[in-house]
C-alpha cells in the first residue's frame, strides 16, 4: 500500500538502505584489513608532522600508539613545517623523549623542518635531512600589531577596564610601555632558553654549543650536519632504513601509517564552521591575542 501511495518516497527509502548496508559493509571488511595489516606486519612507524604546529594531540596519541604497539620496531617522524607554538611543540617533543626510551625515533626532514619543526626533531634518535633542507631558526617570536595612529585619525578609541595592569598589555590601541616591553622581553628570553636547553639535551649538546647557532637564522641542511645539528644527509626512504637497521630489521622494511580517521559529514560541516567563526573573529580582534608567540619560521 505504502509503496503504491509513495512510489518515490519508497524508492528513496530502499536506495538509502541499500547505500548503508554497503557502507557498513565496506567498513568492516576494511577494518578488519587494516587491523590485520597493522596486527601481522611487523616494521617501522611513520607518523607525518605537516604544516604549522598548533595542536600536539594527534601526534602525542599517535605516538603513545605506535610506542605501545610490539609489532612497530621503529619510527620515523616525517617533518614538514615551519615551526609553530611552543606549547604544542614541547608536548611533542616530550612525548618523543619518552619513546626513544623504548623504541628508536628518527627523524626525516623534508623541504623544511624549522623552528618548532626543529623543536621536535631534536628530540629524536637521530637526524636526517635533505643537504638543501630548511632547518634551524632556533628562537621565539612574540608579535603584536599597533594601530594607534591609524585608530586617531579616523576617530576610533577604546576605553578599557581591567582587573591588573598588565591585562590589557599588547592592546592595539596604544604603545607598549618600556616595563612591558622588558616584561614581555623577559619572558621571550625564558621560553628561548627552554628551546636551547631541550635541544642541547635531545642532541647530546652543551648548552653553550646550541647558544652559538640559537640567534633564529635558518640553515641548509647541509650546514646544520656541520654545526651537529643534523646526523645525516638524506631521504625519507634513508631515513626509513637507518629507523630499521637500529631496530634490527631486514631489507624490505614495511611502512606503517596511522589509520585513517573515518571521514564523517556532520563533523567535516562542524570543522569547517568552525574554521570560518575563528577566521572571523581573527579578523574582528586583529592583533589582540594575547601570548601569540610562535618559533619564528
Amino acid at each position: 500500500m505504502f509503496k503504491r501511495r509513495h512510489p518515490y518516497l519508497f524508492f528513496i527509502l530502499v536506495f538509502t538502505a541499500i547505500i548503508s548496508t554497503f557502507s557498513i559493509a565496506i567498513n568492516i571488511v576494511t577494518g578488519v584489513m587494516l587491523r590485520k595489516d597493522v596486527e601481522a606486519v611487523e616494521g617501522v612507524g611513520i607518523i607525518e608532522v605537516r604544516g604549522m604546529i598548533v595542536d600536539a594531540t594527534g601526534i602525542t596519541d599517535q605516538l603513545k600508539a605506535f610506542r605501545e604497539n610490539d609489532n612497530i620496531k621503529a619510527i620515523v617522524l616525517r617533518i614538514e613545517s615551519p615551526g609553530g607554538g611552543v606549547g604544542p611543540s614541547q608536548e611533542i617533543y616530550r612525548e618523543i623523549r619518552r619513546t626513544v626510551g623504548v623504541k628508536p625515533v628518527v627523524a626525516s626532514m623534508g623541504a623544511m623542518a624549522a623552528s618548532g619543526g626543529y623543536y621536535v626533531a631534536a628530540g629524536t634518535d637521530g637526524i636526517m635531512a635533505n643537504p638543501g633542507t630548511i632547518t634551524g631558526s632556533i628562537g621565539v617570536l612574540m608579535q603584536f600589531t599597533n594601530f594607534r595612529e591609524m585608530f586617531e585619525k579616523i576617530g576610533i578609541q577604546s576605553d578599557i577596564i581591567k582587573s591588573a595592569e598588565y591585562k590589557d598589555i599588547g592592546s592595539p590601541f596604544r604603545d607598549l610601555s618600556e616595563d612591558e616591553e622588558s616584561t614581555l622581553q623577559q619572558f621571550v628570553d625564558s621560553v628561548h632558553r627552554q628551546f636551547i636547553v631541550d635541544v642541547a639535551s635531545g642532541r647530546n649538546m652543551s648548552e653553550e654549543e646550541i647558544s652559538d647557532v640559537a640567534d633564529g637564522m635558518i640553515f641548509s641542511g647541509e650546514y646544520a650536519k656541520e654545526k651537529g645539528l643534523v646526523d645525516r644527509l638524506g631521504n625519507f626512504n634513508d631515513a626509513v632504513e637507518w629507523a630499521g637497521e637500529k631496530a634490527g630489521l631486514e631489507d624490505d622494511i614495511a611502512r606503517i601509517y596511522p589509520p585513517k580517521e573515518k571521514f564523517s559529514f556532520i563533523r567535516k560541516i562542524l570543522e569547517m564552521a568552525a574554521g570560518e567563526m575563528e577566521a572571523t573573529l581573527n579578523r574582528v580582534h586583529m592583533g589582540t591575542v594575547k601570548g601569540g608567540y610562535l618559533y619564528s619560521p
